[in-house]
């Protein structure tokens, strides 16, 4: 237990997750640390942080996964806490393991947590020895090829393998028939030991057009568990999602509690602590099975931090001090309706392989009931290294409808040139009837979409950027030349910044 106020966090990630954290951090006087790797050094959440410091080149291995080097960043920098926000360090208990060892505070759930509830298999087992249902599949990882076809064959196909080590849609392949099973299981091998450091493959029934859902939950290390209501995440492509929302269209109240009183009771049976997500399938009869739990801040806490109007970050900080959560159950007061979708750089003309390149204008939308975090700004480099996301644009409604409504004019006013995106696809999901009616599931994209039906981007707006880029890079000779050793005015040096 941390028995004193936290005043300095170093934030062990990057772009819009770090900034996000810092932010908060800002607001309760906490200082903070940023890490960063050779291609991160001029990006936003470095220049926001109190103090930053270099971690090594771009490669993830060699930056953002370099745990003794954060470890030693922290100790000189003399930070109390480590918050690892999504991703790259944030489950990995090994880590956690040497920041406490070290006498730091790690923001998250303890390392024996993790092993028991970020390990996918571990977290079946347990939820199936206090009776919540789960998938039918395996408890343990899959010891051989062998194994595989047989646990396949009694389940029956289709069957679905998926990494024991980690989320996000990594090493997940859906497997339609015994021939297809050896390539399959040793590409979620690959992918999964290239993500997660760990080849263990689970395998689990796959079930058809399910739809996701979640839970978001708070424990302290008092007692205290709360649950912040439910997110639908079926939106989804290639296993990774795209949009969210809350609450879930169809999720009355009855529903609700039973998957609230579920998702507390897993939490209480692993002594975890801090922020946590349970995730569940649900079948087309509605009955519910647990799928995971990411053992983290998740990507699109955004979307219910505007509807029950609690800083869930700032909640993790309280834990990590030892504090009790700040309300109750009864404190909470779940109001309208929110949703989210993740900005990709992508390409939805090259099979949405993510687009790379100089994100040249950037126009974000802006009034009542929108928030973006981003962590990007005009003329930043998207790069092969990390994940393609952009940002995160979220929106408040009083009830569904409204949301949509918001969302889908917030779509229509961002401007993104320089790099390929998801927005139209965005917008055309908030327009598509379908959607609308909220009859949606896991497999809506590859039933309902296809690359016809993307809005085409106005004439106009595509003659203007290229235009304007075209004279823009004419005028970047003068701009350079013309200061002949004077200073050079703020216009053109952000001109010439712009373009280089």
């Amino acid at each position: 237990m941390h028995k004193r106020g936290i005043k300095k966090i170093l934030v062990a990630n990057r772009g819009e997750i770090a900034l996000r954290v810092m932010k908060t951090c800002r607001q309760a006087g906490i200082k903070t640390v940023a890490v960063y790797s050779t291609i991160d050094k001029n990006s936003s959440h470095v220049k926001f942080a109190d103090e930053a410091f270099l971690l090594g080149d771009a490669p993830a291995a060699e930056s953002y996964l370099n745990a003794p080097k954060i470890l030693e960043i922290a100790k000189a920098s003399h930070s109390d806490a480590i918050h690892p926000g999504y991703g790259f360090l944030s489950e990995n208990p090994g880590f956690v393991e040497l920041v406490e060892a070290n006498g730091i505070v790690f923001i998250g759930p303890s390392a024996s947590a993790i092993r028991k509830m970020g390990d996918k298999t571990a977290a079946r087992k347990l939820a199936k020895s206090i009776g919540i249902p789960v998938v039918p599949g395996t408890v343990e990882p899959v010891s051989s090829y062998g194994e595989a076809v047989s646990v396949a064959g009694e389940i029956k196909f289709p069957v679905l393998l998926k990494a024991a080590g980690g989320g996000g849609g990594k090493g997940m392949r859906i497997v339609n028939a015994v021939g297809e099973l050896a390539s399959a299981l040793k590409g979620s091998q690959s992918e999964a030991k290239s993500a997660f450091g760990d080849d263990r493959i689970y395998i689990e029934k796959y079930i058809d057009r399910p739809r996701h859902i979640e839970v978001q939950i708070l424990s302290d290390i008092h007692g205290g568990v709360i649950h912040l209501g439910e997110r639908e995440c079926s939106i989804q492509r290639r296993h990774q999602k795209i949009i969210e929302e809350s609450p879930s269209v169809i999720i009355n109240d009855e529903l609700r509690e039973k998957i609230t009183r579920s998702a507390i009771e897993l939490v209480k049976e692993s002594g975890y602590t801090n922020a946590g997500t349970i995730e569940f399938l649900f079948d087309r009869e509605k009955n519910f099975y647990f799928l995971e739990m990411n053992t983290r801040l998740q990507v699109e806490h955004p979307v219910t931090e505007m509807r029950v109007g609690v800083d869930i970050v700032r909640e993790q900080i309280r834990i990590g001090e030892g504090r009790p959560l700040s309300l109750k159950q009864d404190d909470i007061r779940f109001n309208g309706h929110s949703i989210e979708c993740r900005i990709y750089a992508e390409d939805p003309e090259n099979n949405f392989f993510p687009s790379v390149g100089k994100i040249l204008s950037l126009k974000s939308p802006s009034g009542f009931g929108i928030r973006e975090d981003r962590g990007i700004e005009e003329n930043d480099d998207i790069t092969t290294y990390y994940d393609p996301l952009v940002a995160k644009l979220a929106v408040w409604g009083k009830d569904r409808n409204e949301a949509i409504e918001r969302m889908a004019s917030a779509l229509d006013s961002y401007e993104i040139f320089g790099i390929r995106n998801n927005l139209r696809l965005c917008k055309w999901i908030m327009e598509n009837p379908v959607f609308k009616k909220g009859d949606i599931d896991t497999n809506f994209l590859s039933s309902q979409f296809n690359l016809n039906l993307l809005p085409a981007v106005p004439e106009d707006i595509l003659e203007a950027g290229a235009i304007s880029a075209v004279l823009m890079r004419q005028m970047l000779p003068k701009l350079q030349s013309s200061s002949n050793g004077r200073p050079r005015s703020r216009w053109k040096s952000k001109m010439t910044d712009f373009f280089r």
